[in-house]
């Protein structure tokens, strides 16, 4: 694995403000930040790209098959309803994994629900930022298709 692209959904540029009990208190800039680093130990380059809008993230999934040896996906509500977000996904040859910061499983009914977790290369939740650096590894380790 050489270079891995985070993407993340609506909202996730307010955390530190959304709703801290749930998502922490540390700010999106502290995220990237944290994920630069983590990528930069394992020897990877890591960029990170954040849009509230649907179709500037498939144009985001698109355009990274060509530049990308695999994606970190924090799909955010888009990850239960969007399906041109999962057609997307299975579109392009390169693994996603799909993580989220909280544990969707315990949260409302609707959350547990993905469309996009099928064509992904598998699914972390509910550790925080670590989350991320699990897909960081898990994309380092299993990062190539079957």
């Amino acid at each position: 694995m050489k270079k891995i692209l985070v993407i993340n959904g609506p909202n996730l540029n307010l955390l530190g403000e959304r709703e801290p009990g749930i998502y922490g208190n540390d700010t999106y800039d502290t995220l990237c930040e944290k994920l630069i680093d983590k990528a930069e130990e394992m020897g990877i380059k890591c960029e990170v790209f954040q849009s509230n809008h649907e179709g500037v993230i498939i144009d985001k999934l698109h355009s990274a098959r060509l530049t990308f040896d695999g994606i970190v996906l924090n799909a955010g509500a888009f990850t239960h309803y969007s399906y041109a977000i999962r057609d997307a996904i299975a579109a392009i040859k390169i693994p996603v994994v799909e993580v989220h910061i909280s544990n969707v499983f315990a949260r409302d009914d609707f959350r547990k629900n993905s469309v996009i977790g099928p064509v992904c290369k598998g699914s972390i939740s509910g550790f925080g930022f670590d989350s991320y650096y699990l897909a960081m590894d898990a994309l380092a380790k299993y990062g190539v298709n079957d």
